[in-house]
């Protein structure tokens, strides 16, 4: 099967330049590199370098008790410092390839992941020249300590003698080359580089679960080199699978072309339920994997293959020792007996498999071998039972070998796939007016779209019906919304209409009572499939709302479609009501997992679009900036994508959103209140009354609500909002205090708090191409104000905005996360300022995250930016979603197209009225009930030690 991406697949949203990176392309041909150079801007580092140690938060004995919610703080796992490009594309697993070239980091399975490397997975070189001249090594810097400690591991009788001081590793994502200087042989240049099909705006091959190594041999010496490049990979899906037990190989031939792909088999105590895969059984109930190793075989390369060789343990046959001696003697595998290598390994027992690929460098000449490397779990299975299929089925099936047919056509259109990758980078690349690293940086924090445990489906139902068995849990109708473009429709009535047939839609199929957003899809819209990723390697949740308002912008400018599909999910979930009792650890209420009208925190964990709100550390349905910020991102991906169907679709639970939250305006001045707890995505840092944060969310997407229903035709809701948007305007203003807006309007210590996130209204409204919800010299003054605290005396500037800094100077200390510096609101604070003419400012800010998480000197955060760290340079939850938020400058840099700053005046009509007693009838059905003020002893020693640092 040849898959290859024809013009006519780009849709017209892919045209606009500013969601590519504001230039237009230039011709493919003009853009094809040297594949034996890296790219001229690239993150490097010598691959014998050695890490900085990573150190981790520490908490008070309070701050753990409440972070037990997401994580357990109790228990340490080792980190390593030393990361890299990850393989493969989007949503069908990920391992990451190491600087140093270790194949670690495996998340294959959902919320899981390895951290250590499988060292038999290697890359290596046999060189013979002339006068019995002759070089091997693994192409890896020194002999781990691992193997060195080992006792009988036949990896240990290979040669681990490159020194590395000579080999440089560069990666510019998707992209990374490894550049062999002079080593193992100080006549040849070997240069590997490393592709994997992230390709924006291409919604095919961006989700193969497959990485491309094309290795350039330069031959600088006086004689002919004959060079063998050979790739071992290990039965191992990370951690001790290799040892289970029951793996098998087996060889395949494609298209005249020799490839050689293995099967991982695990074993479980019980068979995998499904008959199609007897005799696969998997660790965990997990799916099986297919892996595929891959070489072309060439008029110049000759390829062999050891189907199965022993790494350890009583397995039979070829041996990891015998094995290296072969290609070293031979060459090649071409004298080996095959027969009798395919027996299934014993529990115990280490096995791999290996192909060889040849070939000749005269001398002063280039010669290229490239390999493949796939794999294939078709269906992705959740602890709920249910189970889905990956997005690449769509164009493989589901059949378990697909990766060797993956990695045929992997190694046949690589080449394709980086033109259209130099296409999308260039532009942002040659522009010479940014920051050198900015322009770097800026596409490997993508590294998050591929390593954050993301999955993506082919958007269909699950694949088993899981039937619900509470008969209370319903949903509201998502799919009527073609009637709302009439001018004179009164949404409150079309609401009210719903509700009043709530009983007839409990018996609806379980898609209605989930956030299962491709039902929203529309007439001539594609089904691109459901995408999944999580809040952070720790922190276990699926699509965390408050953190993808700041990441979302990655996903918006490089897959729309997937942004659009997010978006529906959630919209969905809006008309979501599911009664089930949780639990809140900090105040130990029991409370309706979620209601209607509210937008979850998180699309949950072990039953993702249908048990949503994993989170159970506060009640999310009375949080404050989640429904806003829906609001917001609905209408910035409305004037990022120009479609209005999408705008139809999801008006209705837009309108939901914004009258749920009527319920928080507690002296109806328009503007909502915080209660006192943290009702935010700061969610240990409490404010109370008005505030900054969430309170400007809330102008901002007042405004975006009446801009949203202005495009929808509903002309009645467009003046609600911007009446209502008019008013929460200058309630907002009062915190205004001659140089900064205040915390919150409490009389706490945090009231004059300098929060480096409190323009974020203000700074989304203007990304929506809204007008500015603060006058624009405010808006310049609380930035300076920022800029001068936050960023310049925290740490020299050299690490990033903290979130909190009194007015004199000393870091806000009353809460854990008014004292930490955020990377992806750092990112943020950055766009807001290029929004407002401070771009000086700006990259002097973000430089700081760069300095922290990228930089030699930094603190070995690379391919791995957590959410947070401190004045003391320890960091809080490694590799988070957040970062991706640097994308937010990369659009406030590239202009896109304003949306519509509607400006009306006050009318009073029959229409209005009937209208605001209709949206009130909406308001006043969604308000939360009263609920008792029960306390925890976790909330009780929380609020004594508040009061204790207080003192």
């Amino acid at each position: 099967m040849l898959v290859e991406m024809k013009a006519s697949d780009c849709s017209e949203e892919e045209a606009r330049p500013f969601l590519q990176g504001s230039a237009t392309p230039t011709n493919a041909s003009q853009l094809h590199s040297d594949p034996a150079i890296p790219a001229p801007l690239t993150w490097h580092r010598k691959i014998n370098g050695v890490d900085n140690a990573i150190s981790e938060f520490t908490l008070s004995y309070t701050e753990m008790l409440k972070m037990k919610a997401l994580i357990d703080p109790f228990s340490q796992r080792k980190i390593l410092p030393s990361q890299g490009v990850p393989l493969g594309g989007m949503g069908a697993g990920s391992i990451v390839r190491s600087y140093k070239g270790e194949f670690q980091r495996w998340q294959l399975f959902p919320g899981e992941w390895e951290e250590e490397p499988i060292l038999a997975n290697q890359f290596s070189v046999f060189i013979s020249r002339q006068n019995d001249k002759k070089f091997s090594s693994v192409l890896h810097s020194g002999c781990p300590d691992r193997i060195k400690e080992s006792i009988g591991s036949g990896i240990g009788s290979w040669d681990w003698k490159l020194d590395g001081k000579s080999s440089t590793y560069h990666a510019l994502y998707p992209r990374a080359w490894t550049v062999y200087e002079g080593e193992p042989d100080p006549e040849l240049k070997i240069v590997c580089k490393q592709i994997s099909p992230f390709i924006p705006h291409n919604y095919q091959e961006s989700s193969f679960p497959v990485a491309v190594f094309t290795f350039m041999l330069t031959n600088s010496g006086n004689s002919d080199a004959d060079v063998t490049i050979l790739f071992t990979w290990a039965n191992s899906v990370g951690g001790d699978s290799e040892f289970s037990g029951g793996h098998r190989n087996k060889r395949k031939i494609l298209v005249s072309e020799e490839y050689f792909y293995i099967t991982n088999d695990y074993l479980l105590p019980i068979p995998c339920p499904t008959s199609q895969v007897v005799k696969c059984r998997t660790a965990g109930g997990q799916p099986p994997i297919t892996f595929a190793i891959a070489s072309q075989e060439t008029d110049l390369v000759h390829v062999s293959e050891c189907p199965c060789f022993s790494i350890s343990g009583n397995a039979h046959g070829f041996s990891a020792e015998e094995l290296w001696h072969q290609i070293k003697k031979h060459r090649s595998f071409d004298q080996v007996d095959l027969h009798g290598m395919l027996m299934p390994s014993e529990k115990g027992s280490s096995i791999g498999a290996a192909i060889a690929s040849s070939v000749t460098v005269p001398s002063n000449k280039v010669r290229t071998v490239t390999f493949a490397l796939a794999w294939a779990c078709p269906q992705v299975k959740f602890s709920s039972g249910k189970a889905y299929h990956r997005r690449y089925t769509k164009f493989y099936g589901s059949d378990q070998d697909a990766a060797a047919d993956i990695a045929r056509d992997a190694i046949l259109e690589h080449e394709n796939w980086e033109n259209q990758i130099e296409m999308w980078q260039s532009p942002i690349l040659q522009d010479t007016s940014l920051p050198d690293w900015y322009r770097v940086t800026l596409f490997n924090e993508l590294y998050y779209l591929n390593a954050g445990g993301t999955i993506w489906t082919d958007g269909n139902p699950p694949i088993r019906e899981h039937v619900s068995a509470i008969d209370e849990k319903f949903s509201l109708d998502k799919s009527s919304c073609n009637n709302l473009a009439s001018s004179n429709h009164d949404t409150a009535v079309d609401i009210l209409d719903r509700m009043a047939g709530i009983l007839e839609q409990i018996r609806n199929p379980q898609t209605s009572n989930s956030a299962y957003g491709p039902s929203l899809l529309q007439d001539g819209e594609e089904n691109v499939g459901q995408f999944l990723y999580l809040e952070g390697i720790e922190y276990l949740m699926w699509n965390t709302y408050d953190v993808h308002f700041y990441a979302s912008f990655a996903l918006v400018m490089t897959f729309p479609e997937l942004e659009l599909s997010i978006q529906r999910d959630f919209a969905a979930a809006v008309m979501m009501n599911d009664p089930e009792k949780v639990q809140t650890l900090s105040d130990g209420q029991w409370v309706a997992r979620k209601v209607l009208g509210a937008v979850p925190h998180d699309l949950g964990l072990h039953d993702p679009w249908f048990e949503v709100n994993i989170y159970n550390l506060h009640n999310t349905d009375k949080w404050k900036d989640l429904n806003s910020k829906f609001v917001l991102q609905v209408y910035r991906d409305f004037v990022a994508t120009g479609n209005k169907s999408f705008c139809r679709a999801v008006w209705p639970s837009v309108y939901m959103a914004m009258a749920y939250m009527e319920q928080f305006d507690k002296d109806m001045d328009g503007m909502i209140e915080n209660e006192g707890f943290p009702d935010q995505t700061y969610d240990v840092w409490a404010a109370t009354g008005v505030s900054a944060y969430t309170g400007g969310l809330w102008v901002a997407a007042l405004q975006a609500a009446a801009a949203m229903a202005h495009e929808v035709g509903d002309q009645v809701s467009e003046e609600n909002f911007w009446n209502k948007f008019e008013k929460a305007k200058r309630a907002y203003d009062a915190l205004w205090n001659g140089s900064y807006f205040n915390y919150d309007s409490s009389s706490s210590i945090s009231n004059s708090s300098i929060q480096a996130d409190q323009l974020a209204g203000n700074w989304y409204a203007r990304a929506c191409g809204l007008a500015a919800i603060v006058d624009k010299d405010k808006a310049q003054m609380a930035l300076e104000k920022i800029y001068n605290f936050n960023v310049l005396q925290f740490k020299e500037g050299k690490r990033g905005a903290v979130n909190g800094m009194l007015p004199d100077g000393r870091i806000d200390t009353t809460a854990m996360q008014s004292r930490e510096v955020w990377p992806g609101v750092t990112y943020a604070l950055a766009a807001n300022m290029i929004q407002e003419g401070m771009e000086e400012q700006a990259f002097r800010t973000a430089e700081g995250v760069y300095e922290a998480v990228w930089s030699q000197q930094g603190l070995s955060f690379a391919f791995q930016t957590p959410e947070a760290w401190t004045s003391a340079d320890e960091y809080r939850s490694i590799s988070y979603m957040r970062p991706l938020a640097i994308w937010a400058m990369q659009w406030a840099l590239s202009s896109p197209q304003r949306g519509k700053e509607v400006t009306r005046m006050r009318r009073e009509t029959g229409d209005s009225f009937m209208h605001h007693t209709g949206y009130a009838a909406v308001a006043g059905f969604l308000s939360l009930p009263e609920e008792q003020k029960a306390k925890s002893f976790i909330r009780v020693l929380y609020d004594y030690t508040c009061r204790r640092l207080w003192l």
